[in-house]
């Protein structure tokens, strides 16, 4: 079996190509065949009040074009944008291979493997803001 494989608990909610779906009761896996479909688990959505750092501001504007909010082409140049200003900041070696990862993602309109990448790096954004806080 290809393709993308979702794990889903009770009741859990998900996005498919702008469309909401709910699980059942019971736990399930559902195998995604389609090539390029926008998924979302809504588990996982930032949501717009939190879009309150860089690494945020950058996984949210790949999260819009998952939704179907923002047109993949037209959100090119901005997550392009917002990932170079992110390497100009996070110089270690992971966060230049998630940088990298991303940036090739998004250039593949790749929009999900984008935002997995660039989701790598909030536990290493929050410890930065942490440690500039103290």
């Amino acid at each position: 079996m290809s393709g993308l494989v979702l794990k889903l608990g009770p009741h859990e909610r998900f996005l498919i190509n702008g469309a909401v779906i709910e699980n059942g009761e019971k736990r399930s896996r559902l195998a995604i065949m389609t090539p390029n479909a926008n998924i979302l688990r809504l588990r996982d959505a930032i949501h717009p009040e939190e879009v309150n750092t860089p690494v945020r501001r950058v996984c949210y504007i790949a999260q819009l074009v998952l939704t179907g909010d923002v047109d993949a082409e037209e959100a090119r140049l901005q997550l392009l944008r917002g990932i170079e200003q992110l390497s100009q900041v996070l110089t270690d070696h992971d966060s230049r291979t998630q940088l990298t990862l991303a940036s090739r993602a998004v250039m593949e309109d790749h929009h999900y493997q984008a935002l997995k990448a660039l989701r790598a790096l909030l536990p290493r954004e929050e410890r930065l803001l942490a440690a500039a806080r103290a």
